[in-house]
């Protein structure tokens, strides 16, 4: 019996992390669950689940949810403290670390000081900070176990492999809802068109960085981090269908790769039952009826967000955290209505050449880097 405690359980991770575990009551456990500021929903979650522990973020609607909480039966933590507060507890074996964007960066580094075993669903983090995460995690001797689909199947097909054994790695994207629209189209393109994925159901902000293609800019960073490969390894490729999750091609010219449906119930059961493999009914690949998989270089000048994440990975140090930094002020902005989408690359360029990237920074460093790049994004949109 694993005990679980989903950080961001409200989200779409945290939704699907949950869907999963309520069909292996024998083998999960949810000892903590945790959310921004989405009461409503964590409050049904904690009638079903029992948790012992949850956390609000948000002080307002955690003193709001103080009031009807049976805190004889659970304890809740409200704001920051109360969150590093909560990934400390000893009763926890592993934690799902669902929260979106730079938020989860500290509880992240916090849940790894104390020895926790991660199931990062989180990109940004690693972006932000991913040399220090990972050097955490190797002088803490702990694991942190990938949940994208992506990065789960580039970790099952490295396997044990030494690094000196890989030629390339190929992350995989769908090419979002607009791999075959005209740049011109793009000028005009509303909202509810760019939250359209064609083949996932995801968060708002994911579903931007998908339509624009920052989402793969920012894997790509995140692979670099995670497995320790440089950049130039990393090649992304366009295929639509989606079943092929990432490859791993070796210098003898071997190519492993992962396929599985577009559900992320699949990649979220593996990082929960490692190292076992169980079994259950999720959609699974009809290869009778598969007649066909396509694969393309992706458009660079189509989708420039793309440019701007190899940059980042060449000149590393702050510049990952400014990137990432940039691109969350102008996703907030664009489904804001104050910002058009095809002034999402222009602004955080704009952002990045202004920067001055500090090498091998230490944690202060980055978060100083992530407040100042937040500010000039905002400047660089009042400029426009």
């Amino acid at each position: 019996m694993k005990r679980i405690a989903i950080l961001g359980s409200t989200g779409s991770i945290g939704v699907n992390t949950l869907k999963v575990i309520s069909h292996f009551p024998d083998r999960f456990r949810v000892i903590g669950l945790t959310t921004n500021s989405n009461i409503e929903l964590l409050s049904k979650q904690i009638k079903e689940f029992k948790p012992r522990f949850v956390c609000v973020s948000d002080n307002k609607a955690g003193f709001a949810l103080r009031k009807k909480l049976n805190t004889a039966n659970t304890k809740l933590f409200i704001g920051a403290q109360g969150l590093e507060a909560l990934v400390s507890i000893k009763d926890i074996d592993k934690i799902v670390l669902a929260i979106s964007g730079a938020a989860a960066l500290l509880p992240l580094l916090k849940a790894l000081e104390r020895g926790k075993e991660v199931a990062l669903a989180n990109k940004e983090a690693l972006v932000m900070a991913g040399p220090l995460i990972m050097d955490l995690a190797r002088k803490k001797k702990t694991k942190i176990i990938p949940v994208d689909s992506e990065q789960s199947a580039i970790w099952q097909c490295l396997g044990e492999e030494p690094r000196s054994r890989l030629k390339h790695i190929y992350l995989t994207a769908s090419g979002g809802p607009f791999r075959t629209v005209s740049p011109a189209a793009l000028k005009s393109i509303s909202i509810s068109t760019v939250l359209r994925h064609p083949k996932w159901k995801m968060g708002k902000k994911i579903s931007v960085d998908s339509a624009t293609l920052m989402n793969k800019g920012l894997e790509l960073l995140e692979t670099m981090f995670l497995f320790g490969i440089p950049s130039e390894k990393i090649k992304i490729l366009i295929h639509p269908q989606a079943l092929i999750h990432s490859m791993v091609e070796f210098i003898d010219g071997i190519v492993l790769a992962q396929l599985s449906s577009t559900d992320m119930r699949i990649p979220i059961q593996y990082a929960l039952s490692y190292p076992q493999r169980i079994s259950n009914s999720l959609p699974v690949i009809d290869f009778y009826k598969l007649q066909e998989l396509h694969f393309a270089k992706p458009d660079f000048k189509r989708f420039p967000c793309l440019n701007l994440a190899y940059r980042a990975a060449r000149e590393l140090g702050t510049m990952p955290c400014v990137l990432n930094a940039a691109n969350e002020v102008v996703v907030s902005e664009f489904l804001g209505k104050r910002l058009g989408f095809i002034s999402i690359p222009k602004v955080i360029e704009r952002v990045m050449d202004r920067h001055r990237s500090k090498l091998s920074p230490h944690l202060s460093d980055i978060l100083a880097a992530d407040k100042w790049a937040r500010e000039e994004a905002y400047k660089a949109i009042r400029a426009i």
